[in-house]
Parts: structure tokens; C-alpha cells; sequence
């Protein structure tokens, strides 16, 4: 269980992961770390888990997330001050667990009783608090929890209060594994469709937009639940997890860097003037007129005005190919591993489906990293 939480942890530590554009959680912070404890548990008394069934366990607990969450109405938990993910998390982890334990409906059962039992998670922990990092660990930790135990409310404004129908509607036909999305870049989903309007003023007026100096002011106009999870005015110092949380700081970061990645965020990039008068000179808009798309206006002393906009961020609309997802880990891990390792956890990953015993990955998993933000 330990090992669940600091993985999941870890896995958030980047703001990297995945995210679902329905119900907003991070699936591979939580599945992963519960799914690999879990192989590490059977396999101390000799019982070896194929990559298929390790497979069929992930898409699980994909599944489930999502389903779960449309059934407390997806996105709208994140403006009533609950973390999405740490409240539907635990459900997806013990779903994918007992999966890979092949428990029996029954176990099931309790297990999904004893983990959702302890679902919570405060949204205000984005405002520059480590726990966040910790959240979807705690879930991934809570649900292998309760697969384990089984093995050997608050108002939300709505009426009904749940929607129940969602977490079996489609089953088998409808496969909310293919609404999964992965983040291109290190900030929260919400400033996806930001850094993108940037990018786009970078390809459409490259020369105007490097005149930073000159730019007077900046408007990131947005949807209801990406103002209220990253349009607040982040002050400085700030910590990275502040500074990955809101639209308006990873925004700037790519107008001032033309790339949103962990080094970033270090604490001595984190210090700079020239992101923070950029930061300053920004303000995030409420319009109710967008939904996870973004618009940007840049305004210059000269009076030229620079716009903007886009309906859905990269990695949604278009989503990352598989290509570009190969070249995201191999960028990540650059300098981080040897070679020859990376090399050997990407072939076993491809393969899954026909790997004998997922230890194998697992001891590959296991070692010494450099601190890709050191």
C-alpha cells in the first residue's frame, strides 16, 4: 500500500499524466501503481500475472473512473470545491484490483465498499500544496486497500443527486477508455487549451509575439470550470505546483520558453522576472460562451492586437498519435535513465499483451533516476 501512494504520488508530481474528458480524474496515477503493488504481492507467494490479465485489469479500472464520475456529473465536482479525481479514484482502483486478484463479485463488492468509503480530496489543495501531488495516491493506496480487506456526503446542488444509470449505461458497447486523454505538456489539463492559443500566436505572428517587452496586456478568456480550477491570480513566490495549476503562469511559460515541461518548474525558473512580468500584465476571463476551449487577446504599446483561439486543447482535439507519445517518453526520459533501459521498458510496454510474467517490467521499473528537474 505504501508503494501505491508514493507511486501515485510520483506520478502526479509532473502534472504529466493522463487526464478524461468527461470526468475529470487521472486513471494511470491511480491503476498503475495499485495494479503493480498488487503484482508485487502475489508474486511473494510464486504466482506470476501475464500481461493480458494485467491488460484486462487496466482497462478495468478505465472503465470504471469515468462511469463513476458521470454519475456525480463529471466536471461539475471541481467547482463545488472536491478534488475530481480523489473521489472517484478509489472506485478505480479497487475495480482494476480486484479484477487482477480475480476475486469473486462478492469480494468486489466489499472491496468497491471499503475504498469509496474513504474517497475525498479538497480542491484547494491546487493552491500551492503538495498534498495534491499526493491525492490520486491516496486513491490508488485506498483501493488496493479495500481489494486487499475484501480479499483475506455532501450535497452537490442537483437533483437527483446521483446519476446512477451512468455507471452501467453503454457497458460493452460504449468504451469510455477511448475518451482518455494524455497531457502534452507539465501543467493541469485546464491550461492545455492556453499554452495552445500561445502556440498558435507563436506560428501565426512568430516575429510580433517574441516582442515581449512591448506586450500591455493579456486576456485568457475561458469556460466555468477552467476559471474556477486555474484562472485565479497567482502571486509570487510561488511554488511549482501553484505555478502548474494555473492557466495564466503555463501560458506565459510558452510564450516566454515555447515548451511547458518539468524543467520549467524548477524552483530557480520558478524565480525569473521575465515570466512574472508577462504573469502580472495576464488576466483570465469568465465566459460562459467556452467550455474546455480557450481565447487569447494580446494588446502591445503600439496598439496592435493579437487574437487567438481554440476550441480544444492538443492531446483532445487532435489527441497525440502514437508516435508523439513514443517521442514524449523518450524526450522524459532523456538523460533521467540509461538508454538501454529505456529502451527494454518501452519494447516490454508494446508487447504487453504477450508478456509471460509483468515482474518483468516491474524489476525494470525499479532503480535508481536521475531528478529530471535538478
Amino acid at each position: 500500500m505504501s508503494a501505491a501512494l508514493l507511486n501515485g504520488t510520483f506520478i502526479q508530481g509532473f502534472e504529466l499524466d493522463d487526464w478524461h474528458s468527461e470526468a475529470p480524474l487521472h486513471s494511470n496515477a491511480i491503476i498503475l501503481p495499485s495494479l503493480l503493488a498488487a503484482v508485487s504481492s502475489v508474486a511473494k507467494s510464486g504466482q506470476k500475472v501475464n500481461g493480458s490479465s494485467f491488460l484486462l485489469a487496466y482497462l478495468v479500472g478505465l472503465e470504471v473512473g469515468p462511469r463513476v464520475g458521470n454519475a456525480l456529473y463529471g466536471k461539475h465536482v471541481l467547482t463545488t470545491g472536491w478534488h475530481s479525481g480523489a473521489v472517484f479514484g478509489p472506485s478505480v482502483s479497487a475495480a482494476a484490483s480486484s479484477k487482477l486478484l480475480e476475486l469473486s463479485a462478492a469480494q468486489t463488492e466489499d472491496a468497491l465498499g471499503i475504498a469509496c468509503t474513504q474517497a475525498c480530496g479538497l480542491m484547494s489543495a491546487q493552491f500551492e500544496s503538495e498534498v495534491k501531488r499526493m491525492q490520486h495516491g491516496f486513491a490508488a493506496r485506498n483501493g488496493l486497500l479495500g481489494t486487499l480487506l475484501a480479499r483475506g456526503g455532501k450535497g452537490n446542488g442537483k437533483e437527483p443527486q446521483y446519476l446512477l444509470d451512468e455507471i452501467t449505461k453503454g457497458v460493452g458497447e460504449e468504451w469510455k477508455t477511448e475518451n482518455v486523454r494524455l497531457k502534452p505538456y507539465a501543467a493541469m489539463a485546464a491550461t492545455h487549451a492556453g499554452i495552445d492559443c500561445v502556440r498558435k500566436l507563436q506560428e501565426q505572428h512568430p516575429v510580433k509575439i517574441k516582442d515581449l517587452k512591448e506586450i500591455k496586456s493579456i486576456e485568457l478568456h475561458m469556460g466555468e470550470v477552467s476559471f474556477h480550477h486555474g484562472g485565479f491570480k497567482l502571486s509570487r513566490p510561488a511554488t511549482s505546483v501553484g505555478a502548474q495549476m494555473s492557466i495564466a503562469y503555463a501560458s506565459m511559460t510558452q510564450l516566454l520558453d515555447n515548451q511547458v515541461m518539468p524543467a520549467q518548474f524548477r524552483h530557480d525558473m520558478l524565480e525569473r522576472d521575465a515570466i512574472w512580468e508577462l504573469v502580472d500584465k495576464t488576466t483570465c476571463v469568465l465566459d460562459d460562451s467556452l467550455n474546455f476551449g480557450q481565447r487569447i487577446e494580446v494588446v502591445f504599446e503600439d496598439g496592435v492586437k493579437l487574437e487567438a483561439e481554440v476550441k480544444a486543447a492538443r492531446g483532445v482535439n487532435p489527441e497525440l498519435s502514437n508516435r508523439e507519445i513514443v517521442e514524449k517518453w523518450r524526450g522524459l526520459t532523456n538523460g533521467v535513465i540509461d538508454d538501454e533501459r529505456r529502451d527494454r521498458i518501452e519494447k516490454l510496454c508494446l508487447g504487453l499483451e504477450g508478456l509471460e510474467d509483468v515482474l518483468e517490467l516491474e524489476e525494470l521499473l525499479v532503480g535508481i533516476t536521475k531528478n529530471p528537474i535538478a
